[in-house]
């Protein structure tokens, strides 16, 4: 199975900040290292433009490529 890019537009930026921004808290505060594990996955999924939770539901927020 190949796994297309379904990451896609403003999804791509909101994971890229969201994330950023709860790695950064959970670095900065020492009780806050939990948030810093799922801020690394939203983080790297925006940047690798692939999410494994739209792969069994079908969803793509990736604009269609024309043929």
């Amino acid at each position: 199975m190949k796994l297309t890019q379904n990451v896609g537009g403003i999804d791509k930026y909101l994971r890229l900040i969201v994330g950023a921004a709860l790695v950064i808290v959970g670095i900065l505060y020492s009780q806050g290292w939990w948030l810093a594990i799922p801020g690394a996955v939203i983080f790297l999924s925006g940047l690798v433009g692939r999410c494994l939770l739209y792969y069994p539901f079908g969803i793509s927020t990736c604009p269609a490529k024309k043929a």
